[in-house]
């Protein structure tokens, strides 16, 4: 048995304190309740509610009887007894397809797979609550992003792969996966995720507008506004190039792009601000070229969606965008210019400097508290993550394994994307207090679009805000 003390948000209706005849009925507005193989939900309307919090304790139960064996694919070799592991995540298409190919081993001897798959919102707390019990955690594999792996780890909730990693990397290949993409998965020296799925922002084109023009593929952002002063000449284009502006967090977002492409960074060592730099006056002061040579007061309008859609219908010559959105760019459903959009590694801040583009990334982790062989799980998670499947997930999402990219066997922007992740602006590292730095930002920087301020003074009113907070929060002494 596993237990899980979880916090739960009962509301019952106020009338019905008074009553004594029955048992008054339990309302919920959320069930986080674990079950083997799902999650009961019960809503029941009320006209008058009282909220108060109590402790339930939440069992989660081991099926003694093992899922006969059938061929699987999972080279795993079977247990002595009777094992359950489960998988908690969250749904898109190639994280879909992940949880298939780690349903595979319910095809060895006493193995059970279960994976619950939820909207990502949903994933994310109930991973925090399900590994925040005195307990064991009631899930053996789940789902992170490089943000929530740090939270996690840095409290304590996760197991250290760095022994796992050692023993298994020769029969697993684990080398084919790229030391920047381990690195998204570390925190204080230890690796905690198996990278499963990558994401960036990387250089798309029109190849023949491009060929009409006699343009070279950009190198630099000084490349890129050279580009756009030819583009501009072109009537059948609304916009020659765009990087995505329309909201705080995509400010946020090309700010850490441009600004780690210059060599900077957030924060100094003692949480004390650092994105205030040259290095910090300098991203914003790219990025507001950008903007006057390629974009125009319109183009700061232009969400990522308005981005994909102006490249497959040729409206837009080129964008440092998603590498999410990459795939879609040969789909005739949606793009009008099947082959002809060319993908590169986002365009470099100086010659010889960092790609402008992040690194993110989703990893399989395993709890710090559990009663199944931390072994077991290891091998499990790697026949999900070999070089079969993701060959296969390539077709679904950006994978991990260089050797995909090498052979062709991913999309035809896979090769652009790993380029940019493996010497571009990496992530925004494990200092917590980086996400109320992050938040000023987002709060102050759009400010220089419109003049009402440069970029020293948002980027001085964004440290002088942070520091506030920070001071506050403990983070700065």
């Amino acid at each position: 048995m596993k237990k899980l003390f979880v916090l739960l948000v009962v509301v019952m209706l106020a009338a019905l304190f008074a009553a004594c005849a029955a048992p008054a009925p339990q309302v919920v507005e959320k069930v986080v309740t674990q079950q083997v193989e799902k999650v009961v939900t019960q809503q029941v309307e009320v006209e008058k509610v009282v909220k108060e919090t109590v402790q339930v304790e939440v069992t989660k139960v081991v099926e003694a009887t093992p899922v006969p064996a059938e061929a699987s694919g999972c080279n795993v070799a079977a247990p002595e007894k009777a094992t359950q592991v489960d998988m908690l995540g969250w749904a898109f298409p190639i994280t879909s397809f992940y949880a298939k190919e780690l349903e595979k081993c319910n095809g060895v001897e006493n193995i059970r797979v279960n994976t619950q798959l939820l909207d990502s919102g949903s994933a994310r707390e109930q991973a925090r609550l399900a590994l925040s019990g005195k307990g064991t955690s009631p899930y053996e594999i789940v789902h992170v992003d490089d943000p929530l792996l740090s939270e996690l780890a840095s409290q304590g909730k996760l197991l250290g792969l760095n022994d796992l990693i050692a023993k298994y990397k020769d029969q697993y290949d684990l080398g084919d996966i790229g030391d920047s993409l381990y690195a998204l998965g570390t925190y204080t020296d230890t690796v905690y995720g198996i990278p499963i799925v990558a994401n960036t922002m990387h250089y798309f084109y029109n190849t023949d507008v491009f060929t009409k023009h006699g343009l070279a593929v950009p190198e630099t952002y000084d490349d890129v506004i050279a580009s756009c002063a030819k583009l501009k000449e072109d009537k059948d284009l609304e916009v020659p190039f765009t990087i995505n502006l329309h909201a705080g967090w995509a400010w946020r977002i090309e700010f850490h792009n441009m600004l780690k492409a210059y060599g900077g960074d957030w924060l100094n060592e003692d949480s004390t601000p650092k994105f205030n730099s040259p290095e910090g006056v300098k991203a914003v002061e790219k990025i507001l070229e950008v903007v006057d040579a390629c974009m125009g007061q319109d183009g700061l309008t232009l969400s990522i969606d308005d981005t994909e859609i102006g490249l497959e219908t040729g409206t837009q010559a080129s964008a440092n965008t998603w590498a999410s959105r990459a795939a879609n760019m040969d789909n005739p459903e949606k793009s009008k210019l099947v082959g002809k959009i060319g993908f590169a590694p986002a365009p470099r801040a100086v010659a010889g400097g960092p790609h402008a583009g992040p690194a993110a990334a989703d990893f399989y982790v395993i709890p710090a508290k559990t009663d199944v062989d931390p072994d077991l799980i290891f091998r499990v998670i790697m026949e999900a993550a070999d070089l079969e499947s993701q060959t296969e997930a390539a077709k679904l999402g950006l994978v991990t394994r260089s050797t995909i990219a090498k052979e062709g066997k991913g999309g035809r922007y896979l090769e652009a994307a790993l380029e940019t992740i493996a010497n571009g602006a990496s992530n925004y590292g494990p200092n917590p207090a980086g996400a109320l730095a992050r938040t000023a930002i987002e709060n102050t920087l759009p400010k220089v679009a419109t003049g009402e301020m440069t970029a020293k003074q948002a980027l001085d009113a964004a440290a002088e805000l942070y520091v506030a907070e920070a001071t506050k929060q403990g983070y700065i002494k």
